[in-house]
């Protein structure tokens, strides 16, 4: 019986050495991918859609009416200034011109017969031969008949000026579009719209709108010395459609007189040279102006900002090499980085955990992280 009682206790002294704990083990410290935040002068780039326009966009109108008989030029192609585009129908107005000359003709010699009666009753009107109202009728005759020779004239001169209007020449050198009327068809003064357009694109004019707040930002920036606030021009770039950059740089023209009510926005209109002809009016192209500048802004990389519903905040590396949650107030985004305007110092360095699990005040054993934030600024 005491055999059995010893063996008893000999097993449970065994069993209860089994279950003694093991010796506490310290956890790894996480390698943890960090950066400092980087200092920059950030200029704030804004991106407008405008349309282009050429330097002169000439509508090329019939002053007379009358049938198209003849087109002398190929469609869309470069015409010189004072080239015949159109001639129209001149058998009307010829005619009128044949009427205007035989009524000069008229009145030149009621003209002569006037003078000569005026000149044969002044001497008898001196001898009182004839009285001085048959005197006064002949001068009165004289002028009448000067004044109907400046009448017809002047008809005539009009009809000579309808003539030149049958032909019509290009009113600048550039290039013409696409005719709307052909030949026979019948045109006038009013009514019959454009038959062409010239587009001098030497120079091409972009339109586009910035807001109210806007254009009195970019008031307010220039020197106040200047009575026109778009004398001091800023450079402005254009994207083309196929996304490729223009190589002329364009500047700042003009802007409307007035605010849209209907939209809150203003026209600005910008300058570029076109010395290649890649530029046509009508194009949608995109424009980049520099509408401001942040001074030694600070920048940290998007992905080291953690969103929380309406609250952004990152992991602060502390000097005991702990990662403490800190509220930011974060900024313009700049390309894949994002401006800081609260919350963080120059010299302080963020942890980008990405998917990794990093306990809040945790030890990390910080890893630099390459990163050229200067990269990515706008240019």
């Amino acid at each position: 019986m005491r055999f059995i009682y010893n063996v008893f206790l000999s097993s449970l002294a065994v069993l209860m050495g089994c279950h003694q704990p093991a010796p506490p083990t310290e956890k790894p410290v996480p390698d943890v991918n960090v950066v400092r935040v980087g200092v920059a002068s950030v200029p704030v780039i804004k991106e407008y859609v405008g349309q282009t326009y050429g330097k002169a966009d000439i509508a090329i109108q019939s002053r007379v009416d009358g049938w198209i008989t003849g087109i002398h030029f190929k469609e869309g192609s470069y015409v010189k200034q004072g080239q015949l585009l159109y001639t129209i129908d001149d058998q009307p107005i010829q005619t009128r011109i044949d009427a205007a000359n035989a009524r000069l003709a008229q009145v030149n010699t009621q003209l002569v017969k006037a003078k000569s009666d005026l000149e044969r009753v002044e001497p008898l009107t001196a001898m009182n031969a004839l009285s001085k109202r048959d005197l006064d009728a002949a001068r009165a005759a004289y002028e009448a008949a000067k004044s109907e020779l400046e009448v017809a004239k002047a008809g005539l001169q009009n009809s000579k000026i309808e003539l030149s209007y049958t032909r019509i020449t290009a009113p600048v050198s550039g290039y013409i579009g696409i005719s709307k009327y052909q030949m026979g068809d019948y045109v006038g003064r009013i009514g019959a719209g454009a038959l062409n357009t010239v587009s001098n694109t030497e120079k091409i004019r972009v339109r586009f709108s910035v807001t109210e707040a806007e254009f009195l930002t970019y008031l307010k920036s220039v020197s106040e010395k200047k009575k026109n606030a778009l004398e001091v021009s800023r450079p402005v770039k254009l994207l083309l459609s196929d996304g490729t950059d223009y190589s002329e740089t364009g500047v700042i023209d003009l802007a409307n007189r007035e605010i849209d009510p209907a939209t809150g926005s203003i026209i600005i209109q910008a300058i570029f040279n076109n010395p290649l002809g890649i530029l046509r009016p009508g194009q949608y192209v995109k424009l980049r102006m520099q509408t401001g500048l942040f001074q030694d802004a600070i920048l940290i990389p998007q992905q080291a900002v953690i969103a929380l519903q309406n609250m952004y905040q990152v992991l602060l590396l502390t000097d005991s090499s702990t990662v403490a949650p800190t509220l930011i107030k974060p900024g313009m985004r700049v390309g894949a980085n994002w401006i800081i305007t609260e919350g963080l110092k120059p010299d302080n360095k963020v942890a980008i955990v990405g998917n990794a699990i990093v306990k809040p005040n945790s030890k990390v054993k910080p890893v630099d992280f390459p990163w050229n934030y200067s990269s990515s600024l706008p240019r």
